[in-house]
């Protein structure tokens, strides 16, 4: 919306800024976080009076979750979906295709996230949405989104996979592009889903990887720095940057109330609309496989529930003590505050891995 004052930079100079990417990130990020600090309190407080026992606590985890966490209530991500999309729309260009594609999955997966918490706090269990029918509309909604990506490129990349560290290797993908990003952008989803099992630990890994690619982002939908980094060029994905941006500022609001011991859970509301729109926005701007790098972190916890699964069925026997993997490390005595900041550091070393790809070729 304010990216259209940029027309009046013509007469007034000082209206030049609007066009600028970079001012219009750093603005997105700013109001999506004053946007949750203004609101958060009293969106707080009403989850609070209409969730009455808050999130159900599982009670086979570590001992301490039942004394410290019962009673908090659910569904954060409301805090964080409606700061982040209402900052998109104040400060990016509504007419670019990319943006309306990445809210699409981030509404999408947060509505389904909301109907699995709002069922889940009815019903005081850890039975929400059934399992394939919520699979299916994740899918179905990644599906149209890669469809949407594949239609807003300009020539046969738009349905290439591109591999990092080595320049020029791709695959065109054809139509099977459409099932390929897909599953990333539903597996994305869920992995930050599995994640998010102790205060704070899933969202700044969350913010970490937006920043990372809000910076490929405007990297990529530039022809200078494409062209000198060797990487693929996709034009018009540089306004992403903008949607990271507004993504950062409200997990920084969303952080301060989510810091231990949390006031407030993200929920599924808040953890599938991330991840899903991390994975559509590596989609677009065909940097898949370095998101499996920048979020490997997520990568870990959900192999290791799928480890620890399979294992059992198979064998009888479990792998972890308990999964996903941060609840084994706590059963192996580490505090949460252990757990949490660990993990962030691991969240950091991944993401300079993922960034150093842009120039090793």
């Amino acid at each position: 919306m304010l990216y259209f004052l940029g027309q009046l930079g013509d007469s007034l100079t000082a209206f030049n800024v609007f066009r600028y990417v970079t001012f219009r990130t750093a603005g997105a990020t700013i109001t999506a976080l004053f946007f949750v600090f203004m609101f958060g309190p009293g969106m707080i407080a009403l989850l609070r009076l209409k969730q009455g026992r808050g999130q159900p606590i599982r009670e086979d985890g570590p001992a301490g979750h039942l004394l410290t966490k019962k009673g908090t209530p659910t569904m954060g991500g409301l805090m964080i979906l409606t700061g982040a999309v209402t900052s998109t729309l104040l400060w990016s260009n509504l007419s670019n295709g990319y943006v309306w594609v990445v809210l699409f999955v981030t509404i999408g997966f947060g509505a389904i996230g909301f109907y699995d918490d709002y069922l889940k706090v009815k019903r005081m269990s850890h039975k929400g949405f059934g399992g394939r029918q919520r699979l299916a509309l994740e899918a179905l909604i990644g599906v149209i989104a890669c469809y949407a990506i594949s239609q807003l490129g300009e020539d046969a990349t738009a349905t290439s996979l591109f591999f990092p560290f080595v320049k020029g290797l791709a695959i065109d993908l054809g139509y099977f592009f459409l099932l390929f990003g897909g599953f990333v952008i539903v597996a994305a989803g869920n992995s930050v889903n599995l994640t998010d099992g102790l205060d704070g630990l899933a969202i700044v890994p969350v913010m970490v990887a937006a920043a990372v690619f809000g910076l490929i982002a405007y990297l990529v939908g530039s022809v200078t720095f494409s062209d000198y980094l060797l990487i693929n060029y996709v034009p018009g994905t540089a306004e992403l940057s903008v949607v990271c941006g507004a993504l950062i500022g409200a997990g920084l609001g969303f952080l301060w109330f989510n810091a231990p011991p949390a006031q407030i859970f993200m929920g599924d509301t808040g953890s599938l609309a991330l991840g899903g729109a991390l994975g559509a926005i590596a989609v677009a701007t065909k940097h898949e496989i370095v998101l499996a790098i920048v979020g490997g972190l997520f990568v870990l916890e959900a192999v290791s529930v799928i480890v620890q699964v399979a294992s059992f069925k198979l064998t009888g026997k479990r792998v972890f003590r308990m999964a996903p993997i941060h609840h084994h490390f706590e059963h192996l005595g580490w505090t949460e505050s252990q757990v949490v900041i660990r993990f962030w550091i691991i969240s950091f070393v991944l993401a300079l891995i993922g960034l150093s790809s842009l120039k090793l070729r």
